[in-house]
């Protein structure tokens, strides 16, 4: 599941405001915020907005796969092989 650290950190990887996720995810500014702020989003919406960044092509680390320190993150998904 989405955290909001996990939303903050793909914005940044993304060069994305708040207004930009929004627009992108179908949902209001002011959720975006509310999330990142640790406030309860619903499930639909955090939904929305991993579908937005995965769209943008992140991928999504949950806490315990495989990264350094097995906590939750966020990486630019590698290209395709052509």
């Amino acid at each position: 599941m989405l955290t909001a650290t996990q939303c903050k950190m793909a914005r940044a990887a993304l060069d994305w405001g708040v207004r930009e996720l929004a627009d992108e995810a179908g949902v209001n500014a002011n959720t975006i915020t509310r999330f990142e702020s640790g406030k309860k989003a619903n499930v639909s919406t955090r939904k929305l907005i991993r579908q937005a960044f995965e769209a943008a092509g992140l991928v999504f680390i949950a806490g315990g796969e495989e990264s350094l320190n097995g906590g939750p993150g966020v990486r630019v998904k590698e290209p395709s092989a052509k």
